[in-house]
């Protein structure tokens, strides 16, 4: 069963409730009606429902009534998620007129529903902004405990099955932080490790990644990749880790023992902690390209419960996939 089967099959095991704010999005609303139809999920779709319910027939999708759609404008807790909404943002001075001018945006709405428990995680960007999309993350449902910063990791799936585990590596970060200190860099170490075992179903073992091995070069980007090792074999303890090295030495196993003779992870690791975005971003982007790899994500992670972002590009089938993805990381948030 590949990666993406295991993912589904997952979720369809332990059912979780994730929101989908463009409820009347095309390709949100295909994929809803996919998703329903094959239990990967309890959805909660946000639109007028007349208007999702009049899509839904004009491209005949035959599951939606499935889904719990709840208006933005007219729901039996939306002064309950105002005052909500109020409460947690009373020290930036909201009031609670202010609140309820937002509850009924979607994106602040459905991290109300996560907020107050009538949800387990959520997914938009197929026509906002990534900006969007987090900022009312970041201010309801806030990072994880220990973590300040959030991150984006992508599952790469490989033709090099000699690598990872069966050509899949998790590296983070690809999405979030163009130029992490340390203890951001340690967060997104222990993060990805976290996303790998609950999306990849790894017991993770983490390079981070630089361009010296065990000291062959030495510069200060260096050395806060060796500080950020320092700081997340602290936070994590529990964490299979090591660094640096370079990426030869991280997933090839001859190379690793002669570069990092003794590590646990050199020539094992399945996670690849990259020093900063611009190194994420290109690295993916070139496996992706010139490698013929699958690239799936970017998840994000630090979220103190799941809430995912799409590209505007995105397909149909993305979709799905990152309901199932979001789905086993709520499940993990719970454990």
């Amino acid at each position: 069963m590949d990666l993406i089967s295991q993912i589904v099959e997952r979720a369809k095991a332990n059912k979780q409730r994730i929101v989908l704010p463009e409820g009347t999005e095309e390709r949100t609303l295909k994929a809803a009606d996919q998703l329903l139809a094959d239990e990967v999920a309890n959805l909660i779709l946000i639109g007028n429902p007349d208007e999702i319910n009049g899509l839904a027939n004009q491209w005949g999708l035959k599951n939606i009534h499935k889904a719990t759609i709840i208006d933005p404008e007219d729901h039996p807790k939306k002064e309950e998620y105002a005052q909500l909404l109020c409460e947690l943002r009373k020290k930036k001075g909201m009031t609670i007129e202010e609140a309820r001018k937002l509850v009924v945006n979607p994106l602040y709405l459905g991290c109300l529903i996560i907020k107050a428990g009538d949800a387990d995680g959520q997914l938009a960007g197929a026509k906002n902004t990534t900006g969007d999309v987090l900022r009312p993350a970041l201010q309801i449902i806030k990072t994880s405990p220990g973590i300040t910063c959030v991150s984006g990791a992508m599952l790469m799936v490989t033709q090099a099955s000699e690598y990872g585990d069966n050509g899949v590596v998790v590296m983070g970060d690809v999405a979030v932080t163009p130029m992490p200190d340390a203890n951001q860099l340690a967060q997104i170490a222990v993060c990805t490790a976290q996303t790998a075992k609950a999306v990849a179903g790894m017991d993770p073992r983490v390079a981070m990644l630089s361009f010296s091995s065990k000291g062959s070069a030495k510069h200060e980007v260096v050395d806060k990749v060796l500080e950020a090792l320092a700081i997340a074999k602290e936070m994590a303890p529990e964490v299979k880790i090591d660094g640096e090295l370079q990426a030869d030495a991280a997933l090839v196993p001859h190379i690793g023992q002669s570069k990092a003779p003794g590590s646990e992870i050199a020539g094992k690791a399945n996670v690849l902690v990259v020093p900063c975005l611009e190194v994420g971003n290109i690295a993916y982007k070139l496996v992706e390209r010139l490698g013929h790899a699958t690239a799936i994500g970017p998840i994000l992670q630090g979220i103190a419960r799941p809430v995912n972002d799409l590209s505007r590009g995105c397909s149909i089938d993305d979709i799905y996939k990152m309901v199932a993805i979001t789905a086993n990381q709520a499940i993990a948030a719970k454990a």
